[in-house]
């Protein structure tokens, strides 16, 4: 089989793209420790959407963390929460809101090759990809409900038809499951050996990319408006729960617990 060949490299903040000559973009989130979300790498989220939306080169993408990452995405990055009040929050929201449901929309298809934990916002993105393969043993969680909150982009699983009995175990527990254990839900296409979970991935790329762009292209728009968006008002919904949270000092004790490595210490208000 013939290798691929890079054509170039581009960097989008945190995020590193290699387009190969075959039609696949290899793009690696390596934000150290964790790979954790700040409002910079929504930022560079909505970059790359613009930048392959107006490429011809690039039929299917593959979304991954470097080799040895601690975690695919570890969640989001609470230093951008600690102090952050209702007025804050709402526009840390609204700014997210114009990124998200465009990438999710965008019409190349992407696959996520999940090696490492998908925590929070990660299992949020790794829902947003069209495909997705993990590490049997990649943990995933959403882990809100320990710090106070509610997990914003929750009404986002129905998308990808995981049983809500599930969702809300998942969302009321905050408990972490192995890909292994979630496999039976149909998160998953693939659940595998860490070793397997790149090549797995790209071989997959590599055959749509083998396909015609503009039918590459309608499909990802037909999927995308047949699956509808009602995940969209869910996610806004919760938002607005969150967002009230704040006001709250359950909140505010949670992320402070989670910087000050202790136990939190709720009074339910």
């Amino acid at each position: 089989m013939m290798t691929a060949h890079v054509l170039r490299r581009k960097t989008f903040g945190a995020f590193t793209m290699d387009v190969m000559d075959d039609g696949v973009a290899l793009i690696l989130f390596d934000r150290p420790p964790v790979n954790a979300v700040s409002i910079d790498v929504y930022e560079a989220i909505g970059t790359i959407t613009d930048h392959v939306a107006a490429s011809e080169d690039i039929r299917a993408m593959v979304l991954a963390a470097p080799p040895g990452a601690r975690a695919w995405c570890g969640g989001a990055d609470l230093d951008d929460f600690d102090g952050i009040d209702v007025a804050g929050r709402k526009a840390r929201y609204a700014f997210i809101n114009a990124q998200l449901p465009r990438f999710y929309r965008l019409d190349r298809p992407v696959i996520a090759a999940i090696s490492g934990a998908a925590i929070g916002i990660g299992m949020i993105l790794a829902a947003l990809c069209d495909m997705r393969i993990a590490a049997e043993d990649a943990a995933f969680a959403c882990p809100e409900i320990d710090y106070g909150l509610v997990a914003g982009g929750a009404g986002l699983f129905a998308h990808v038809n995981m049983p809500e009995a599930k969702i809300r175990e998942m969302l009321f527990s905050g408990a972490r499951f192995t890909a292994r254990e979630l496999e039976p839900t149909g998160f998953f296409n693939y659940v595998l050996p860490t070793a397997e979970v790149l090549p797995r991935a790209m071989a997959l790329a590599r055959t749509i990319a083998g396909k015609s762009l503009p039918a590459i292209r309608a499909r990802k728009i037909a999927s995308a408006r047949m699956e509808g968006m009602s995940w969209t008002e869910a996610y806004l919904d919760a938002q607005a729960f969150t967002a009230q949270l704040t006001v709250g000092s359950d909140g505010a004790e949670g992320v402070r617990a989670f910087l000050d490595h202790r136990t939190p210490h709720y009074d339910d208000r």
